[in-house]
């Protein structure tokens, strides 16, 4: 059974979603981040894994539900904290981040039969998921993060390692005011929708 890792950010105000402001308040891009991330648990939470880990950056709070083993984020650029995240795995692992609260149980059930690695493409040109069948941080290092080749560089990674990739489905990240929309919109159910919902209510009076 594989497991699933979550890197992610304490939703401190400030300090996560800063592209969210403006239109959205330090304390309000903060509160959507830890609604996304509240999401993103619980999705994990009830998918079927061998180990549950968040890879967090700063401290945990009542967010974070039962079941999750919490390790710290080294230092270093992205490429380092994802490759350190998987050096934590003795065996097959997939790591999402805190930023596609529409991610599903389903999404997440994932099965290395046939296939050494899962990756899920994102819309800016990263990727919201890598599935690793026998974890190497050496297949994530040096991989420029943060730009439009980040997810195609990524893929042609492990395809150069000789690796069988199997894709996930293309999702949006939620970085800017209009990620949020297009997201609460596909996702209206989830906890992010409804926290988009309330501060646009506020923000109308």
């Amino acid at each position: 059974m594989t497991a699933l890792l979550v890197i992610a950010k304490e939703p401190r105000p400030g300090r996560v979603k800063t592209r969210l402001t403006p239109p959205f308040g330090p304390s309000e891009a903060a509160a959507l981040a830890e609604a996304a991330l509240v999401d993103t648990l619980r999705a994990v939470a009830a998918t079927p894994a061998r180990r549950r880990v968040l890879v967090l950056a700063g401290e945990p709070g009542p967010w974070l539900p039962p079941g999750f083993d919490v390790v710290p984020q080294c230092a270093g650029g992205l490429d380092e904290r994802l490759a350190a995240a998987f050096a934590g795995c003795d065996g097959p692992a997939l790591l999402i981040g805190m930023d596609t609260p529409q991610v599903t149980p389903d999404l997440l059930t994932v099965d290395f039969a046939g296939c050494d690695a899962y990756f899920g493409p994102a819309e800016d040109g990263g990727f919201w998921a890598l599935g690793l069948a026998e974890p190497d941080p050496a297949l994530l290092r040096g991989v420029p993060m943060s730009t439009p080749l980040t997810g195609a560089v990524q893929r042609a990674r492990l395809v150069a390692a000789g690796l069988r990739v199997r894709d996930l489905p293309l999702l949006r990240d939620v970085d800017t005011a209009a990620d949020a929309e297009a997201v609460a919109a596909i996702a209206p159910h989830t906890r992010f929708a409804a926290k988009l919902a309330r501060l646009r209510a506020v923000g109308a009076r």
